[in-house]
């Protein structure tokens, strides 16, 4: 092998410790996800209020995703990070005692802004610090670490709160949050020289965005459905099996979001846009056998695989089309696409729901992410002309 085809390396010093930060800033959101709305009920919001803290934190997220490339653009990324740490854990902290509904919500909105920021910031500095030549390998495994958050943060939230109380929960979560303070001074201050900086609206006009996007909001659309239905819509015998159904789609999700970034580097990352629709709109249309717990498990088996690898090839496609542009506008954009597909999918399919029952709602599903095959192909085709 000669020295011109040996690959960089891909852990450097400031893209380990990107990933050491933005482990600790999502597990300090992950491990109150679940716990916050439980503690709203209990200070007497019942169950609206333990969904309105939900829902206040996820638009927060939105809004405030759309706001930061402007705020990478005046104060730069170490900053901007360091910002959002800050709104992630000190609101954890003041949990402790905030014990009226309306602190709890205000608690959640400023949340959501933080974590907005983190995932935006975050995904735009994997894209600065990864060699180019292993783009997509660099983001997978970032995606990958920020992943482990949600699979084991969950349950353990629950788990703590339920043995010790809330309090401590709280303090953990902020301290979590916190602590990636610590490694901030070795994270890059401003971004590159690329230009101007750029804004979501524009990023998503940029040639070549649009159907990524598009795409990946569809396919979150179905995550969003699964992760808010799946439990309550199979038969009260089979709950068991759905909850192993999700650990297996959280699974089978970071193991294709790596597996594409190691193709993607090798072969490029397109040829895998169509197949990773295709295996998600055939776990979405396996899920429809609710009284099958085989069928249930296969099915988001399937749909994580391709939810996985969409993750990886939507935001490596973005990050290369965009060009020397700022990534940060580009890395908001795919955040962005990310929630609110989330959102529309629990929201959308929760309103189909409850006049016509989960089946429908999960056929609605499995028809948008079959939908989504046709910006795929087109995509496809105009890559290939």
């Amino acid at each position: 092998m000669s020295l011109g085809s040996v690959a960089p390396p891909l852990l450097t010093r400031r893209l380990t410790l990107l990933l050491v930060a933005a482990f600790g800033a999502l597990s300090g959101f992950y491990l109150l996800v679940s716990v916050v709305p439980l503690y709203a009920a209990g200070a007497g919001g019942g169950d609206f209020g333990a969904g309105l803290a939900t829902g206040a934190m996820m638009l927060s997220t939105v809004l405030t995703e759309l706001a930061v490339p402007r705020l990478l653009a005046g104060l730069g990324h170490r900053t901007t990070f360091g910002f959002g740490l800050v709104l992630l854990g000190v609101p954890a902290l003041a949990l402790i005692l905030a014990q009226a509904t309306t602190l709890i919500l205000v608690v959640s909105l400023v949340r959501g802004a933080g974590l907005g920021i983190v995932v935006v910031v975050g995904s735009a500095l994997a894209a600065e610090l990864v060699p180019g030549r292993r783009r997509a390998e660099g983001l997978a495994l970032y995606g990958v670490v920020v992943g482990v958050p949600a699979v084991v943060g969950l349950p353990a939230g629950i788990w703590l709160s339920e043995r010790f109380g809330f309090t401590p929960v709280f303090a953990v979560a902020g301290a979590v949050a916190l602590a990636p303070l610590v490694v901030l001074p070795a994270l890059p201050a401003k971004p590159g020289e690329r230009g101007r900086p750029g804004s979501v609206v524009g990023a998503f006009r940029t040639r070549g965005l649009a159907r990524p996007t598009v795409i990946f909001t569809a396919i979150t659309f179905g995550a969003g459905v699964f992760a808010t239905f799946l439990p309550i819509a199979v038969p009260a015998e089979t709950r068991g099996p759905a909850a192993v159904a999700l650990l297996v789609q959280a699974l089978t999700m970071s193991a294709a979001r790596f597996a594409a970034g190691r193709f993607g580097d090798r072969r490029g990352s397109g040829p895998l846009l169509v197949p990773a629709v295709l295996v998600s709109a055939a776990g979405a249309a396996l899920a429809l056998w609710l009284d099958s717990p085989l069928a249930t498990i296969a099915g988001m088996a399937l749909f994580g695989a391709g939810f996985g690898a969409a993750q990886n090839v939507t935001l490596t496609l973005m990050i290369e089309r965009a060009g020397n542009a700022d990534h940060g506008p580009t890395s908001a954009l795919w955040n962005l696409a990310y929630d609110a597909g989330f959102g529309i999918g629990a929201v959308g399919v929760g309103l189909v729901a409850e006049p016509f029952g989960y089946l429908t709602g999960f056929a609605l599903t499995a028809a948008v992410l079959a939908g989504a095959l046709l910006p795929a192909v087109a995509d496809r085709r105009e890559r290939t002309a």
